[in-house]
């Protein structure tokens, strides 16, 4: 039986053992008809080819592409995000660009737009208003196919500006009276949301009209749900009961070869839709 298509499987962290394009196989070998992934590409601006691949790999997998991050810089060498520097604009909105006709081939309505990480060579306010008119840029953008482009607080990254939900609310919020863009939504990751102190249960009920996805991973370590001492079947509750009925991205590192076999016992999904 297949697991509940409401999970929905990042591939950028999960399944790292195979290659890149096998991993929406390999997901849907394990039982989800979702993934997700961060920008898949070593370019903000891919091939043809490249973009090509891609397509082909989820299509050949038979999987929903559900969400997809917009280029984030170099992230293994700690960048977190490219839209709040005002050398990056175009970079970003070439990459906008590509995202969206990624998204429209695939079905995709959902955008992470990582902020970025502070940079000392221009002022917060200066970088805050660059990132303003480039999220305006890419909600307007994400709006044409009927889409929304997220905002992230996260955790682990000292210059990202964004740590708890309310800065992340507090940028759409400026975004839509600035610029009237209404399809900018919150990313809750509930790990990052932990790590970085937030009260995440105030934090789901405040904001339960912003919340445009939602991500888990178990805390501390980032693994599986059961691996530390978050209480993720409380809060997937809490989000049903506030009326969220969207997917809930699996973005945790593997900790063992059977990865997905906490489904299997006491959170495994009991029916179509949000819970563990």
């Amino acid at each position: 039986m297949a697991i509940s298509p409401s999970f929905t499987v990042n591939c950028s962290i999960l399944l790292t053992d195979v290659p890149l394009l096998e991993r929406p196989q390999a997901a849907r070998q394990a039982g989800f008809d979702a993934v997700e992934f961060w920008w898949p590409f070593a370019r903000a601006v891919p091939t043809d080819r490249e973009v090509t691949s891609f397509i082909r790999s989820i299509n050949d997998a038979g999987v929903q592409l559900t969400g997809l991050n917009f280029a984030a810089g170099d992230m293994p060498a700690g960048d977190r995000g490219i839209l709040s520097n005002p050398t990056h604009t175009s970079e970003f909105r070439d990459n906008v660009a590509v995202a969206i006709a990624i998204a429209q081939s695939l079905g995709t309505k959902a955008f992470n737009a990582l902020y970025g990480n502070r940079s000392e060579a221009f002022a917060p306010e200066e970088q805050d208003a660059i990132a303003a008119e480039n999220l305006a840029h890419a909600g307007e953008a994400a709006n044409q196919i009927g889409a929304v482009v997220l905002v992230e607080p996260v955790s682990g990254a000292v210059g990202y500006p964004l740590k708890h939900a309310a800065d992340a609310v507090q940028v759409i919020d400026r975004v839509r009276e600035t610029f009237g863009t209404d399809n900018l939504r919150l990313l809750a990751d509930l790990y990052h949301l932990e790590v970085n102190g937030d009260d995440i249960s105030t934090a789901l009920d405040v904001y339960a009209d912003h919340i445009g996805h939602v991500q888990i991973a178990d805390s501390p370590g980032r693994g599986e749900p059961g691996t530390g001492t978050l209480d993720l079947h409380c809060y997937l509750d809490q989000l049903r009961s506030n009326g969220y009925g969207g997917y809930v991205g699996l973005e945790y590192k593997s900790t063992h070869q059977n990865t997905f076999d906490w489904l299997d016992r006491d959170l495994r999904p009991s029916r179509r839709g949000v819970g563990i």
